[in-house]
């Protein structure tokens, strides 16, 4: 009942992540907002690896490793998203995010020569129809036009190759470090990376800018999301079998819709909801053979 528990607190926490991030950004750019969530993460995770005394200094080879995993998955994966939040939509983004799984389908057939049914192509399908009917918001005569929606669209719509790409890399990091202290190399080495583009951009000269809630909004983000909520999910994933863990991630995007249009005020569109249903069609037919296999 625990695992169960914290596998919902952890999905709940992710999809309000794409809010809490649009209200940040609404004070302060977006390297500030990733610096300040990241250090707030790693000073979570570092508590939490003390405590299970799990603590124990890299050797140089997976110090290399946790870096390119930092860079991909923290400093490249951060930057796509909370730049493009700045137009998209939090709504439109948690969908077009949805969407990971099929590429990790697609890595696994290009690089591992996995075979991909007729069901899995028809679910690939199915997302990529659900990811234009979202972001043309059921205006197909501008995508014809060439209009793919707004820029950040397009950010998000690279950021969940770039995750999956992620995945696929930490997987052997994860047969051979325990969870959270993994992920506290790989988050900060990527707060190290990010660290360069704050200091020599905005520096702390945007932490006035912040008001009452965008400082929540960035707690919530850093100590929440990128803290609790990864120890929570790899606590989970150590008590309950993947394929059933995986299920909890298509709530992820109805969370974020939901609240969106509760504290955002963003339209609760019908190109939105039957896009999403479609997205999350595909994407069960992919997950029903490749979950267990690119997690």
């Amino acid at each position: 009942m625990i695992a169960y528990t914290e596998i919902t607190l952890a999905v709940i926490a992710w999809g309000a992540s794409f809010v809490a991030t649009k209200v940040a950004l609404g004070y302060v750019s977006p390297v500030t907002v990733v610096w300040l969530r990241f250090a707030m993460g790693v000073a979570v995770l570092g508590l939490a690896v003390m405590l299970r005394r799990q603590f124990a200094l890299p050797g140089w080879k997976d110090l290399r490793y946790f870096a390119l995993l930092g860079f991909v998955g923290i400093t490249f994966h951060q930057w796509l998203q909370s730049t493009g939040l700045v137009t998209a939509q939090a709504t439109t983004s948690a969908w077009i995010v949805a969407t990971t799984p099929i590429f990790m389908a697609l890595l696994g057939w290009y690089l591992l020569r996995e075979k991909l049914g007729w069901l899995l192509w028809a679910g690939i399908i199915m997302a990529a129809a659900g990811v234009l009917l979202i972001v043309s918001k059921g205006d197909f005569s501008a995508l014809m036009a060439g209009n793919f929606g707004a820029p950040g669209d397009l950010l998000m719509l690279i950021s969940a190759p770039n995750w999956a790409i992620f995945s696929v890399l930490s997987r052997r990091g994860l047969q051979n470090h325990p969870a959270a202290r993994m992920m506290l190399y790989v988050m900060g080495v990527g707060w190290l990376f990010t660290s360069i583009l704050f200091f020599s951009g905005p520096g702390t000269s945007e932490f006035h800018l912040l008001p009452k809630d965008g400082w929540l909004s960035i707690l919530f983000l850093g100590v929440v999301c990128s803290g609790l909520a990864y120890i929570f999910w790899y606590d989970g994933l150590q008590a309950i079998p993947a394929s059933q863990v995986g299920v909890f991630l298509y709530l992820e995007p109805v969370i974020t819709t939901l609240l969106a249009a509760f504290l955002l005020a963003e339209p609760l569109l019908w190109s939105s909801l039957v896009g999403g249903g479609i997205i999350l069609l595909g994407v069960w037919l992919v997950n029903r053979r490749s979950r267990s296999s690119l997690t």
